[in-house]
């Protein structure tokens, strides 16, 4: 497997287009062929990772929101795939804001799904989350696990718009590849534990913040080995309603990466722990899915974690105005703990 874009089609779609993930999937799509009109409301996300896209010929981009459904309908005609990864991934303050999550999640995914009919497009890609599995009684974690009750409104959220794209599948002849991700890393990593720590070192190299325990256990994956085995599912699974979980394959503690952070940036900061086994509420203790449906079809990730780690804290060492542009969701609440990939 080379993880290109599949062949095929000839114009993308893309929401989140300048978020973490939807960035490089816009680069890799162009690289590969295929023009691309990129939408995001550039709430979260970053207008500069988007400047060799823009210097693309067949490459457009739209200012709007996926709530608005006039726009969203009219910029996406001509195109033949949709990859739908806007979304609001703030799990942690989730509980405080609880339409946030009905509205950019279940209800954009909703938007999606009616401007896709409105114009004819029948494939979509969707980026869901591990975090619908809650607190898994089987791990590694199949997609065919029983649900458990969910834990966070963004897992709750992500799950309704799986839904909604499989009965739209179903009922309007659509074809969905469906992802559940587990945290992601690399270049332009705005969001997370690495970042959360790396801002937090910056400001006190003496003293780091650690929300639970340390001893969460999270799996991750490296950006273009998640966009890899989303084209290899693309192209080689071809069924109506395609879901996969995407990770790597081991996990690791949160005091280990921790020590992968500070060995690399020689600090041997003190550690405050808040205490108990997660961060917050919908912060599951233990994440790790089981990926052998992805990896039967050929692909396996190419970055273990530790590197993953590494390759994200360089990129933010060399990249230091995305901490000052990326405001901390909540003064009051400092730290981190291994929370789900900061979508998108």
């Amino acid at each position: 497997m080379n993880g290109l874009p599949p062949a095929g089609f000839r114009c993308a779609f893309v929401t989140g287009a300048a978020g973490f993930i939807g960035s490089h999937l816009v680069d890799r799509l162009l690289a590969g062929g295929i023009r691309v009109v990129g939408y995001d409301d550039l709430s979260t996300g970053m207008p500069e990772f988007l400047a060799e896209a823009r210097r693309h010929p067949a490459f457009t981009f739209a200012r709007s929101s996926v709530l608005d459904t006039r726009q969203l309908a009219a910029m996406m005609q001509g195109c033949d795939v949709v990859f739908h990864f806007a979304a609001n991934a703030d799990v942690r303050f989730g509980l405080r804001h609880p339409r946030r999550d009905l509205e950019q999640n279940t209800i954009a995914t909703f938007n999606v799904l009616e401007a896709m009919r409105a114009n004819g497009i029948a494939d979509m890609v969707f980026a869901s989350t591990g975090a619908i599995y809650g607190e898994a009684k089987v791990i590694p974690t199949p997609e065919d696990a029983p649900f458990p009750v969910q834990t966070s409104l963004y897992a709750a959220s992500k799950l309704a718009g799986e839904g909604l794209i499989s009965a739209y599948c179903e009922g309007y002849a659509m074809r969905s590849w469906i992802f559940r991700l587990v945290a992601i890393l690399g270049e332009r990593h705005t969001h997370g534990h690495v970042f959360d720590f790396y801002s937090q070192l910056l400001a006190d190299p003496s003293r780091l913040r650690v929300l639970g325990n340390g001893r969460q256990r999270k799996s991750f994956l490296y950006v273009h080995d998640c966009l890899s085995a989303v084209f290899d599912a693309m192209t080689h699974a071809e069924g109506s309603v395609n879901i996969f979980n995407l990770g790597n394959d081991d996990y690791c503690e949160l005091d280990t990466s921790i020590g992968w952070i500070t060995a690399h940036l020689g600090l041997a900061p003190v550690l405050d722990y808040a205490g108990g086994d997660r961060g917050w509420i919908g912060d599951n203790p233990f994440v790790f899915l089981d990926t052998r449906r992805i990896r039967s079809l050929g692909w396996q990730p190419k970055v273990s974690i530790k590197e993953g780690v590494i390759r994200t804290l360089d990129w933010l060492a060399g990249n230091h105005w995305v901490l000052e542009r990326r405001s901390v969701p909540d003064a009051a609440s400092p730290g981190a703990s291994v929370g789900p990939m900061q979508s998108i």
